[in-house]
């Protein structure tokens, strides 16, 4: 006999294109229930609703009482509000990145959490991308990482700049991966098209000695998401856009490294003749193929049926993201450009 799985009745906030996406995951995961879409334009949310045959509401207040959890991907300047109504009704409410506005409201959604001992994670699914998930698993302590996220102009959240749009997914990833605590950041960012940046380097620097240098644009003429790492484990290189990996591992290479410095030490080092590419320890990262959006909604739901697991993403994660984020757009507005 098969087995019936437990399911949680789930519902979307946004009828936008991200709406659409976490709509879709919803309707495929079995431990959902999907049975409504809410906008704000309810021509829009009927519209979505329509097609994965559920029901589309102009208010999210009607959804109190049909729901057990519900995924937020509204304008960040609305999270707080929509966020807070269901977190105090007892319902379980994934946000999509950014938390929140500002840290302010970030604070006060984790405290709301805590206070209702309700389940909030934050959309941040590049921490779900194959790549990063292999990266983990690898588990390195990492000395300097280097990211670059730069795009065309994609013409949506344009009521916040490059750092809370697109640079963010990095800082969460790095602060994940960095194991310290920020102590400061340095930072420079240029707007171009709206009055945020959209333009952003940041150097950020950890009290365990990491230091991370982040690029993140949506003034690109192409899209590229690359990061690297150096630790004393591994050097990794990472494209979250080809989903490839290559890691090259210092312990094997400890041998030859020695035999090198003999070499070199007793002058018979033929640099001319010595492919150092041969000599090294590389390995292709084992990915898999799983979609990070459905990794991150299964990981939520999990976490609402079982509160000893934990989403992918706390809200804690989301706020701690978010108040590096606020420091390096600090550390912009002081190193404005004339």
């Amino acid at each position: 006999m098969e087995k019936k799985v437990a399911k949680l009745r789930t519902a979307v906030i946004g009828a936008g294109k991200m709406g659409c996406i976490h709509s879709k995951v919803y309707s495929q995961i079995p431990e959902s229930d999907f049975v409504g879409v809410a906008d704000c334009d309810a021509d829009a949310a009927k519209k979505l609703a329509k097609s994965f045959k559920v029901d589309g509401f102009g208010d999210y207040k009607e959804l109190l009482g049909k729901v057990d959890v519900v995924t937020i991907s509204t304008p960040t300047i609305t999270h707080c509000e929509i966020a807070e109504f269901f977190i105090t009704n007892g319902v379980a409410v994934l946000i999509e990145k950014p938390l929140a506005a500002s840290t302010e409201e970030g604070r006060r959604i984790v405290q709301l959490a805590k206070e209702n001992n309700v389940v909030v994670a934050v959309g941040h699914s590049e921490r779900c991308n194959p790549i990063v998930q292999a990266m983990k698993r690898l588990d390195i302590e990492p000395k300097f990482i280097e990211a670059h996220r730069i795009s065309p102009y994609p013409f949506r959240s344009m009521d916040i700049g490059v750092v809370l749009d697109v640079m963010i997914h990095d800082i969460d990833i790095i602060l994940s991966l960095a194991g310290g605590k920020v102590t400061r950041v340095e930072a420079v960012g240029v707007n171009v098209i709206e009055d945020k940046e959209d333009i952003c380097n940041a150097r950020i620097y950890f009290d365990n000695g990491c230091i991370a240098n982040v690029t993140a644009s949506r003034l690109a003429i192409k899209t590229e998401r690359k990061v690297r790492v150096f630790s004393r484990q591994a050097y990794l290189s990472l494209d979250y856009f080809k989903k490839t990996g290559t890691v090259i591992k210092a312990d094997p290479n400890i041998d030859l490294v020695e035999k090198i410095k003999k070499l070199k030490n007793s002058n018979k080092l033929n640099l001319l003749t010595t492919n150092w590419a041969e000599m090294l320890h590389i390995e292709k990262l084992d990915i898999d193929d799983k979609e990070p959006l459905r990794v991150e909604q299964e990981s939520f739901l999990q976490a609402v049926m079982d509160k000893a697991k934990h989403p992918e993403v706390t809200a804690q994660d989301g706020l701690a993201a978010m108040e590096c984020a606020e420091m390096i757009i600090e550390s912009i507005k002081q190193h404005k450009w004339e």
